[in-house]
């Protein structure tokens, strides 16, 4: 579920960049939330708007010199329609700001007003990446998320199967870790999961007769990622085990998974003593990463395949003499 976010976290976030300044509604700050329990879409942010109200109305130079033209009553009564619309807060941008007076009674909360000398179109750009940052709708995976040749990729599988220990092995080999255990996956763009890690978690890894190691102390800061879009599942089980994907001795076990509703492409890789899980997880990431780019070795290898089987029936020049 997407977390709480007050408009004194937004305010805290984005004022040292933006120069944003209270006029009104300071002290509510903090109750003021972005998102309230049942909402089903994102709040958004966007210029002035009543027909479909924004939780955040940003007003510009142009907008700021419409409302300076009202007459009182007439300002009053823009005043009392925003707070009955749910807006939360009143951003003029550009320097503006025609809200300096509120009206002493109200039967809804009063918007809280602010000032920015930003630009009300890149103050939106800002204000709609931080809402949707913080709340995008996400979801906790168990396995060890990892950067590997440049790809975000979520090694999973069974307790003890060996995940930390080929974790451990791909960051010798130069890959970076982002989390173990527990990566948070959050749903930013239609198209994009990313991956991070809880700040509790951060730069450890845990590798069974060895403890809890700090992979940034041993290795490097070159060794951890912050964050990484997910592009690829690794999936580790006992080679006794049944795949639950479908098993092509051309194109390996493959299959797809859903997280946060997208479908996310899953390789299934058995393991078994005396198998390099570390050379196998590259191996696979590499050829994911050819088959984006529109190859694949087995409809390649079967291709080659027909053009001979096609090139032994045609009749030889012989033959047909």
């Amino acid at each position: 579920m997407p977390e709480s976010v007050s408009l004194a976290d937004l305010v805290a976030a984005l004022g040292p960049r933006t120069g944003l300044v209270y006029v009104h509604g300071e002290a509510e700050a903090q109750q003021r939330l972005l998102h309230e329990p049942g909402d089903t879409d994102l709040p958004i942010a966007g210029h002035f708007n009543l027909i479909r109200p924004n939780r955040i109305q940003v007003i510009g130079d142009r907008e700021a010199r419409h409302i300076e033209t009202l007459k009182p009553a007439e300002h009053e009564c823009l005043i009392l329609d925003l707070a009955a619309s749910g807006t939360v807060a009143v951003i003029f941008a550009e320097g503006t700001c025609p809200f300096e007076k509120l009206p002493p009674e109200c039967g809804n909360p009063l918007p809280a007003v602010l000032c920015t000398q930003t630009g009300s179109h890149e103050l939106i750009a800002l204000l709609r990446y931080f809402l949707q940052q913080r709340l995008a709708h996400s979801v906790v995976r168990h396995g060890v998320f990892m950067e590997i040749l440049g790809a975000g990729v979520l090694i999973s599988g069974e307790s003890s199967v060996g995940k930390s220990e080929v974790a451990l092995e791909l960051v010798s080999r130069g890959h970076r870790l982002i989390a173990d255990d527990a990566p948070e996956f959050a749903r930013i763009a239609p198209d994009i999961i990313r991956g991070t890690c809880p700040p509790l978690l951060r730069d450890l890894l845990e590798v069974r007769g060895l403890g809890v190691l700090n992979i940034r102390a041993m290795y490097g800061d070159s060794a951890i990622k912050r964050g990484k879009y997910l592009r690829l599942i690794i999936d580790l089980r006992d080679r006794d085990q049944h795949a639950t994907l479908p098993d092509d001795r051309m194109n390996g076990c493959r299959g797809e998974e859903e997280v946060l509703g997208l479908r996310i492409p899953v390789i299934s890789l058995p393991v078994a003593p005396g198998r390099n899980i570390a050379v196998m997880i590259e191996a696979a990431v590499r050829a994911h990463l050819l088959r984006l780019q529109g190859y694949a070795a087995g409809d390649d290898l079967r291709t080659r395949l027909r053009q001979q089987l096609a090139s032994e029936s045609a009749p030889q020049e012989g033959d047909r003499a």
